[in-house]
């Protein structure tokens, strides 16, 4: 009895031996298997790897940009027509010449009706003429000379060294005992409104021993916003004077020039918004400015409307656009930090008072372009 169930219960083992053997086999097949495919997953992977890798190194390695591809086959059509078709307009072109002349172009001979390329601000910059393009929603920046003669899809800036600070000229200035200081400008244009930041503390300083004054460019670039807060401001400078330098100031601190920001301004330095709501309305009956606005056939070149508040003295000292500075009747150019502002304007008098050599409070520092007071590099640029 005792043999026969150890028989059974060796069988038993043996049974169970065998199943676990044939369990563990299954599952190391099993192992193998999965681990065969990772290795063909992970095979294919490499493959794509060094496919991506080899297209890769046959591009240079270059991440392509769609619009960037758009703007060099632009610039290749611009080549070929060039020789094709001619672009030399000669003589000297103002920025409206010019740049109608470009956009004609651009849509005629590059574009052949395919697309319109639609044209924004226009400004001068180091001796060229800048156009905002639009194209196909897209948006990018061409330059032309000022003669018409070479057109500029795209710049690349360079970058320069640092060099040690470059000692500010005083211009020739038609002098007087109390100098006429006159500032043109667009009042939302980045270059005007860098000028008004930068000669307020000047006006400020000298106080009534200049004859200083805000004027505006006889069109505006900025639309009916513009139009609006340029009729406000040469109401405020008309009846509320004692106010408009305080007005400019808080005006020009602001985040974009809206109208929202204006009112906030108003109302800060407490000018008289029921007297200046009557002055507008007779300022833009007087000079047709919403009328002119609406009627887009007397815009200037069809895309500027017309300012005409300082329309003749536009005319008389040959304005070209925001920022254009007069004094005793001469143009004249300066660099636009106060300090910069300074020098100049104290160059005019034929005996300069104590606050051109104390120049108190005045910032050798150039404001940026556009709202607010932050501090960044000097530029030439004119929206015109």
């Amino acid at each position: 009895m005792t043999e026969k169930h150890d028989k059974k219960e060796t069988h038993e083992k043996k049974e169970t031996h065998e199943k676990k053997e044939t369990h563990e086999k299954e599952e190391h097949h099993k192992k193998k298997e999965e681990h065969h495919e990772k290795k063909v997953e992970h095979h294919k992977k490499e493959e794509k790897v060094v496919h991506h890798t080899e297209e890769n190194d046959l591009l240079g390695g270059l991440k392509i940009n769609p619009w960037q591809v758009a703007a060099g086959i632009l610039v290749l059509l611009l080549i070929v027509s060039i020789f094709t078709n001619g672009f030399n307009f000669g003589g000297d072109l103002s920025s409206e010449e010019a740049t109608d002349k470009a956009l004609e172009f651009i849509n005629t001979n590059l574009l052949n009706g395919q697309t319109t390329a639609e044209l924004g601000e226009v400004s001068e910059i180091s001796g060229l003429y800048s156009m905002d393009l639009k194209i196909n929603g897209q948006e990018m920046e061409s330059y032309i000379t000022k003669d018409g003669s070479l057109l500029f899809p795209q710049a690349i800036p360079l970058a320069t060294v640092p060099s040690a600070p470059v000692t500010q000229e005083v211009p020739e200035v038609t002098k007087s005992d109390k100098p006429k200081v006159e500032l043109f400008v667009m009042s939302h244009c980045p270059y005007g409104t860098q000028a008004e930041k930068g000669i307020l503390p000047v006006a400020n300083l000298l106080g009534d021993k200049i004859d200083f004054e805000i004027k505006f460019v006889y069109y505006a670039m900025h639309g009916q916003l513009e139009l609006n807060e340029q009729m406000s401001q040469e109401c405020i400078k008309r009846e509320q004077g004692d106010k408009f330098h305080d007005y400019l100031a808080c005006f020009l601190g602001t985040t974009s020039g809206s109208e929202a920001e204006g009112q906030e301004c108003l109302a800060e330095v407490g000018v008289d918004e029921s007297k200046l709501t009557t002055c507008v309305a007779s300022l833009d009956a007087e000079y047709k400015i919403t009328e002119l606005f609406e009627d887009q056939s007397t815009w200037l070149s069809g895309r500027f409307p017309l300012f005409n508040v300082d329309a003749e003295l536009n005319t008389k000292y040959a304005i070209k656009g925001s920022p254009g500075l007069v004094i005793n009747e001469q143009s004249v150019s300066s660099a636009r930090s106060p300090a910069a502002y300074l020098a100049t304007i104290c160059a005019a008098f034929n005996e300069a008072p104590e606050e051109c050599k104390s120049a108190e409070g005045v910032s050798s520092e150039t404001y940026t372009p556009g709202f607010g007071y932050d501090v960044g590099a000097a530029t030439a640029a004119t929206c015109g």
